[in-house]
């Protein structure tokens, strides 16, 4: 039994697990996986565990393309980090979808263990954070987009005070951007593997220590600042020790401006909503990148 069409993010939205859930089971039998399956509650695109060993992770149609990067990506950083990632054990197309089979990492997700911990824990966890992605930053990226970094960027700033405007930001926001970022030298950075997501949600802890960081659909190749977008908003929310921690443990200066540059000219920004999840007193784009970057 084939999946539903997905060829529209329309398509794909309106399937629900009942809709899937066919094609999920006639896709295990034909990978030989057993075991009790349940869907994981988040994630933009689905993700299934199969027993305590696998976890099989869908692409529609409209996001096949992002099966081999992910693919690549696990193979390229297996036993490379001093965090555990997935080992991949089988990708391809089945009823129209895309899959990765993978392994199933043991741990809870940092996003519900962090507001529990005390100060010295968030540094310790930010440390191993900063550990992984100086690790992360050094292995050979496989082939990945953009082809051309330069246009890349010249692209997202064109269009960037537009998209920020339709995403309802507020008008004393935007009438800062244009200035902010002609003031902020990118440069020719060098470009690294990076993740682009690296946040609570997609790693995993256990006694303190990092067990697990997945999801790697989103890699791209890119400057290293564009990594610490998703650490400043979604990991260390502004808390500048923990944010320290993350840059000590990442062993490199990390240019909050550059930071916020690129947090503006990201694939998925939304700065309106990035300041509803880590709200600030700052009043000037340069003072929330150091509200939200500095360390």
């Amino acid at each position: 039994m084939s999946f539903p069409p997905a060829v529209t993010e329309e398509q794909f939205e309106a399937l629900d697990d009942d809709a899937l859930r066919p094609g999920v089971e006639a896709l295990l039998g034909h990978l030989g996986v057993s075991g009790h399956v349940e869907r994981f509650a988040d994630g933009s695109l689905p993700v299934y565990a199969v027993g305590d060993r696998h976890v099989v992770k869908l692409f529609p149609a409209v996001h096949l393309d992002e099966v081999a990067t992910e693919r690549d990506v696990l193979e390229a950083v297996q036993g490379r980090l001093p965090v555990p990632t997935p080992e991949l054990h089988a990708a391809g197309e089945f009823g129209g979808w895309g899959y990765v089979l993978m392994e199933r990492l043991r741990g809870a997700s940092l996003k519900d263990v962090w507001p529990g911990l005390d100060a010295a824990s968030r540094r310790e966890v930010s440390r191993q954070v900063g550990e992984a992605l100086a690790a992360l930053h050094e292995v050979t990226p496989p082939p990945l987009g953009p082809d051309d970094w330069a246009e890349f960027v010249r692209t997202q700033r064109k269009g960037c005070v537009e998209r920020q405007r339709g995403r309802e930001l507020a008008p004393r926001w935007l009438e800062q951007i244009s200035d902010f970022l002609d003031s902020v030298d990118l440069g020719r950075p060098e470009l690294v593997l990076a993740h682009t997501e690296v946040m609570s949600a997609h790693l995993l802890v256990e006694d303190g220590r990092l067990t697990g960081l997945f999801d790697f659909e989103p890699a791209m190749r890119a400057a290293r600042e564009y990594e610490f977008v998703a650490t400043g908003v979604f990991l260390t929310r502004g808390e500048r020790q923990a944010n320290r921690a993350l840059h000590d443990g990442y062993g490199r200066a990390v240019d909050p401006r550059k930071v916020l540059a690129y947090t503006l000219l990201h694939v998925f920004s939304n700065l309106a909503w990035y300041l509803r999840e880590v709200p600030t007193r700052a009043t000037t784009l340069d003072e929330l990148a150091d509200h939200w970057f500095g360390a």
